[in-house]
């Protein structure tokens, strides 16, 4: 299984769409251990192109922060599970909360595009 989570300097970013790179994880889904990480930069961001870019990446989950209703509704119909994070989280962080059944549930989607988020946290 893999996971994606956008990050910045090393922890999750607090608005997907503003990602300029995504930690993906290679876990072994029955041992619930991660196996490797690679960071990789983003695409440059256009609407819809994130779920499908991951999807062909082999991503069966996201972890993320802020996330738009849209992004929620075409990760699902691209058949990847979005689960919340919480930002400025590390990397390691976030997989073995996920591996823990500790990220049970899906962001809440923001309302608008082109808004501001205060995710000023510092990595932990």
């Amino acid at each position: 299984m893999r996971i994606a989570i956008p990050i910045e300097s090393g922890c999750l970013h607090g608005h997907f769409g503003g990602c300029r790179q995504f930690a993906l994880v290679e876990v072994d889904a029955h041992r619930r251990v991660p196996l490797r990480t690679e960071v990789v930069a983003a695409p440059e961001h256009r609407p819809g192109l994130f779920p499908v870019w991951l999807r062909e990446r082999g991503v069966h989950v996201v972890i993320a922060g802020g996330i738009g209703k849209r992004a929620l509704a075409s990760f699902a119909m691209n058949g990847i599970i979005v689960r919340a994070g919480e930002p400025g989280a590390t990397v390691a962080e976030l997989v073995d909360a996920y591996l823990g059944g500790r990220l049970t549930t899906a962001p809440e989607g923001c309302e608008h595009h082109g808004h501001h988020h205060d995710h000023g946290e510092a990595c932990q």
